[in-house]
């Protein structure tokens, strides 16, 4: 029984392609595309799914959406209806592609599979549960989906059991706590549906100095954690911006400028709506227990995403464990909408094998063979050395250790926003250079950026106060108490990114200025090749935890293929990359000019 899901037309496309149960392979179209967070019907990623399972369209036997389109356009129409004649300009901008195209979603579908089976849509709210419940380690579990929003529903919980989910409440548009972030995320300079990590990242920077402020007037929160929002401050009902004159009034200027210097007025900000996001996330948590009495909890949606707030609901023993879909946001509603299908709709039974979950390592995407990378690198005529598998993880250790950079291309591509050792850049978390090194040089993104360390799973409570797997990078955790360094009283004297300066473990490069960190474990069954790696390194070194970062540079997508793996490598000043077996050291590349060049110099398939 083979189940294509869909999701598409929002943000982060991406397909999904199950096959009695289990998930044979999930992408982002962006990466195919390189177009970030492309919103695009997943052409391409179909294409990659129906591929790795030898299969045409026609094969399939049910596709299924991640929501209802004729939902979504009931609360357009109600929303703009509601506001008329404000928003105007904004509902001429939606309307074409509502009529030419997202309305006749079912015919599209067929028409561009070739499909003539059954094509289902469920609710967006139901997707993101059922690609968190379906695939976690638990046969029972509550379940608690928060984004911006999906037809009308922007937060929602309810209960699984086996094979079957049960809503069970939920708070409806315009009332969103992913769409308040959001709103922060505009306010503060940053890209909607794109720089909400960021504000994440600079909330440590600064103090909650307006989190009184948003409560008394942006929003009403109840000891049960459900809220309503104050709409005169906000926007994004019916215009193409997120916040309003009376927000910008209340907080006393206009949104910051992107791309302007950041203040620290815009980093208590970031930390104030964090704590109001956390406050809310851990009110609904003991709402939640009370509620169902389930000890196990699932996440989806994507506020899911913040890493911050999941570590304080999991330290708060709320519950007994959480799981969180990796990919939390719309990507993943089409594997849930798959999994829904199986389940729910054609009743099938479900086993959770070995307590553990059915993503694979979220290794789900495309993968390259060394007869592939071999292929490319001679046809180009790029210098490279080839290195036996044993040789692998001891090169790369002894080059991490000597503060070099590395791309590291291994296996099968990520599934979600995490780089999770599949299509990483690597670097020594010992190094009190390598995070301004890496920020500016590497990624060419902002210096307040933090970064994550990979660590050994059997080695986590040694490095981390963390005392449970976090293998998709979903957690965060303080650096364990022995590694910390205690600041001078000058030190604790500073603020802003000025605490950038400060070395606050032994463990520099990836100890945020809360002294946290967003954790991954390693897994051996998983990703044998990354485990090996890390256990050099401790072996050699002593140290089982590394840098790892997305291979990516500001702007665009994780890469996919060894041709977008070398353009970086070529772009940045990274020192060395691993194309699987293949070593090619930035020394004796020849240079690329600028992508025009690449584009007539190299053959792209």
């Amino acid at each position: 029984m083979k189940i294509l899901g869909i999701s598409a037309y929002y943000h982060d496309s991406a397909a999904c392609l199950v096959d009695d149960g289990k998930i044979i392979a999930a992408a982002q179209e962006e990466r195919f595309t390189r177009k970030k967070h492309d919103h695009n019907f997943p052409v391409h990623a179909i294409d990659y799914c129906l591929e790795a399972a030898a299969i045409q369209g026609s094969d399939l036997d049910y596709v299924a959406f991640y929501d209802k389109p004729f939902l979504k356009f009931e609360r357009l129409l109600e929303t703009y209806l509601q506001y008329a004649p404000v928003g105007f300009k904004s509902f001429v901008k939606a309307m074409p592609l509502w009529i030419k195209q997202k309305l006749w979603m079912k015919d599209d579908i067929k028409e561009k599979l070739q499909f003539d089976g059954t094509v289902l849509f469920p609710e967006h709210h139901e997707s993101h549960a059922a690609s968190a419940f379906y695939v976690s380690p638990f046969d029972e579990a509550a379940f608690l989906t928060v984004d911006g929003v999906g037809e009308w529903a922007t937060t929602s919980y309810g209960v699984g059991h086996g094979n079957k989910m049960e809503m069970i409440a939920d708070i409806q548009f315009p009332h969103s706590l992913g769409l308040l972030y959001s709103a922060f995320t505009y306010y503060t300079g940053f890209k909607v549906n794109s720089g909400e990590y960021k504000v994440m990242g600079l909330a440590p920077y600064g103090e909650p100095k307006y989190v009184d402020l948003i409560k008394d007037n942006l929003i009403d929160i109840k000891d049960d954690g459900s809220f309503k929002m104050d709409m005169s401050y906000f926007n994004y009902c019916v215009g193409l911006a997120m916040t309003g004159r009376k927000f910008h009034k209340l907080f006393g200027a206009p949104p910051r400028k992107p791309e302007t210097r950041l203040t620290q007025r815009e980093m208590d900000l970031a930390r104030s709506v964090q704590d109001v996001v956390e406050e809310v996330i851990l009110k609904m948590g003991r709402h939640i227990r009370k509620n169902t009495a389930m000890k196990n909890l699932c996440m989806a949606g994507g506020v899911a995403l913040n890493c911050v707030a999941n570590g304080k609901l999991l330290r708060e023993n709320i519950f007994d464990d959480i799981w969180i879909q990796p990919a939390a946001g719309d990507a993943g509603g089409a594997l849930g909408a798959a999994m829904l299908t199986w389940y729910q709709y054609l009743d099938n039974a479900r086993i959770v094998e070995n307590k553990a979950d059915a993503m694979h390592g979220a290794y789900l995407g495309p993968e390259f063979k060394n007869g592939d990378i071999d292929a490319f690198l001679k046809k180009n005529d790029i210098v490279y050395k080839k290195l036996a598998d044993a040789e692998i993880s001891k090169t790369v250790a002894e080059l991490i250790s000597a503060e070099n950079v590395v791309g590291w291309f291994q296996g099968r591509m990520e599934f979600g926003p995490r780089s999770l050792g599949g299509r990483s850049i690597l670097g020594d978390a010992r190094s009190t250079k390598m995070q301004e090194t890496m920020n500016l040089k590497i990624k060419f993104r902002e210096s307040f950026r933090p970064f994550a360390p990979s660590v050994k799973s059997d080695k986590v409570t040694e490095y981390f106060e963390l005392d449970r797997p976090s293998p998709y990078m979903l957690l965060v955790a303080d650096v364990h108490r022995k590694r910390q360094k205690k600041m001078t009283t000058e030190e604790k004297k500073r603020f802003g990114l000025d605490k950038l300066k400060i070395v606050r473990s032994d463990i520099p490069a990836i100890t945020h200025v809360d002294y946290s960190a967003r954790v991954q474990t390693v897994h051996k069954e998983t990703n044998p090749l990354y485990y090996d790696l890390l256990s050099e390194f401790e072996n050699r070194y002593g140290c089982a935890t590394v840098i790892n970062t997305s291979f990516n540079v500001r702007g665009e997508p994780i890469v996919c293929t060894p041709e977008d793996a070398y353009r970086c490598f070529m772009r940045t000043n990274m020192d060395y990359l691993v194309l699987e077996n293949y070593l090619l050291a930035k020394k004796d590349q020849k240079d690329l000019d600028n992508d025009s060049d690449w584009q007539k110099e190299f053959e792209l398939d």
